[in-house]
């Protein structure tokens, strides 16, 4: 049987994985129904995915438990796998909307992958208003990050109705031949794990100098709050960094690109920027309301994918920066700024690094979080950063599935002791989407940062939009009027 390693950083996923943290991701994906579609269109499918017995990397991949022989755990073919498991279907009373669906959501993503089997799960979902339905797909992370779940959703649909009517499910949606997975990788055992382990200690060895001064730069900016480079571990304890419990809430938001990046050339910053400052503006509405605001910044882990353009391999290929999300600023242009330049000083901290010291510049950066967990200390020490904040770029067309167009879809994340939040953001077809996962016991009205997040858009667009009177000024943009807002937190 052919085995394929887990690389260090998705071998972290499984090891620091609990009842009460479980490291899947998943994706909410909605549909609208086609026209003069049958009664019985769902159940159908439900059936046909039940039946359809073709399966493609990685959703045949199993994990194979480690023993003496195979230290390290590894992914094995899974000839037997049960549809019944694996494909679900649910119901809301209808007419379900957003609440609704987001509360079922919260539940699915709330329960543990198992593991003894390929660690994925598809729930088809009936009963939305307005003639639509929806699937959520969740896997745990050891076997898939961001970017790669988009490639393979993308081979998974088609860009037209008609191309779409005749497609295998998911599982079934073979990858371009360049990016099938390999099978000529060594089986893991003691001796490829000493040959691999000194094949990367030879890699980190020549990226020790790079390595060791961007840890020296953050060592001495750790508590300069005159510097722009936010740093790891400097971020204040908050409500959002304590122990988390099993249940989940999940809330979903959506912004028309277009509007975006309006705001993003006007304040002369980037789509991203303006992402971090609504949810910074968001943030601080909601402790302000709790008088759970900390005076110093929030800051913010933002994963950056490291994987080549042309590479449609699954697992994990990312690192961090850490940037502040401006949360001790009251002014929204002020905020926006701040933000775009902690974002600047943090990718050019990350773009230092030659592409080779990536893998081990991320492990040693998440190397203290992960010990936490695995001590079972995690939401008792300081945090490295408050919340993760992930964008998403995916496809930029409409995509079909059985003659359904998708309409939105919305990233659902890990939630963990320290982490009480994530907010993941993908874009689609014109629109921005943001999930935000929550703790329930840390986070009960979660649904209330998704509704601020579009106040802190209004009054960016109050403080940026407006017809200038005179030349730009070509440094970095300010507020083109400072109009404060009638509207007053709780």
């Amino acid at each position: 049987m052919t085995a394929i390693r887990l690389n260090p950083l998705d071998t972290a996923w499984l090891l620091t994985e609990s009842r009460a943290t479980p490291n899947h991701v998943g994706g909410l994906l909605q549909f609208r129904l086609p026209d003069k579609a049958p009664r019985d269109f769902l159940l159908k499918m439900v059936a046909d995915f039940r039946g359809h017995r073709t399966f493609e990397a990685p959703w045949n991949q199993r994990l194979k438990i480690p023993f003496l022989k195979n230290p390290l755990p590894s992914w094995v073919i899974d000839d037997d796998i049960d549809l019944e498991y694996h494909v679900r279907h649910a119901a809301l009373p209808w007419p379900g909307g957003e609440r609704e669906l987001g509360e079922l959501v919260g539940r699915l993503h709330s329960t543990p992958i198992d593991l003894t089997r390929p660690p994925w799960e598809c729930t088809i979902i009936e009963g939305l208003d307005g003639d639509r339905f929806a699937l959520f797909i969740k896997m745990h992370h050891s076997l898939i990050d961001g970017i790669s779940g988009i490639k393979m959703l993308e081979r998974a649909m088609a860009s037209s109705a008609k191309a779409s009517l005749k497609l295998p499910p998911f599982w079934a949606a073979a990858p371009n031949k360049v990016a099938r997975v390999s099978t000529s990788r060594p089986t893991p055992s003691v001796a490829n794990a000493t040959a691999a382990a000194i094949e990367g200690l030879s890699a980190q060895a020549r990226s020790l100098p790079q390595l060791a001064a961007a840890f020296g730069k953050i060592i001495r900016r750790i508590g300069d709050a005159n510097d722009g480079l936010a740093v790891p571990f400097d971020a204040p304890r908050s409500v959002l960094n304590g122990r988390v419990r099993e249940k989940r809430r999940f809330a979903t938001q959506q912004f028309s690109i277009e509007r975006l990046r309006t705001l993003a050339s006007n304040a002369q910053c980037t789509l991203n920027d303006v992402v971090l400052a609504l949810c910074g503006g968001a943030l601080r509405r909601f402790l302000l309301e709790r008088d759970a605001l900390p005076n110093k910044s929030l800051t913010a882990g933002i994963p950056v994918s490291v994987r080549p353009k042309d590479d449609e391999g699954t697992g994990n290929a990312i690192s961090f920066i850490v940037a502040s999300l401006g949360t001790d600023l009251a002014d929204p242009g002020e905020r926006l700024q701040a933000i775009r330049s902690s974002v600047r000083h943090a990718k050019a901290h990350v773009q230092s690094l030659p592409r080779q010291a990536m893998t081990q510049y991320t492990l040693l950066l998440m190397a203290p979080t992960m010990l936490t967990l695995l001590t079972g200390i995690g939401g008792r020490t300081p945090p490295m950063f408050n919340i993760t904040i992930s964008n998403v770029p995916g496809p930029d067309k409409p995509l079909f599935f059985r003659g359904a167009e998708m309409v939105s879809i919305y990233p659902a994340s890990i939630v963990t002791h320290g982490q009480a939040l994530n907010i993941t953001c993908e874009s689609y077809a014109g629109q921005m989407n943001f999930g935000f996962t929550a703790c329930h016991t840390s986070m009960p009205s979660v649904q209330k940062v998704a509704v601020y997040c579009a106040d802190a858009l209004a009054e960016l667009e109050q403080a940026y939009l407006v017809t200038p009177q005179a030349a730009p000024d070509p440094a970095p943009a300010k507020p083109a009027a400072k109009k404060r807002s009638r509207k007053k937190a709780a």
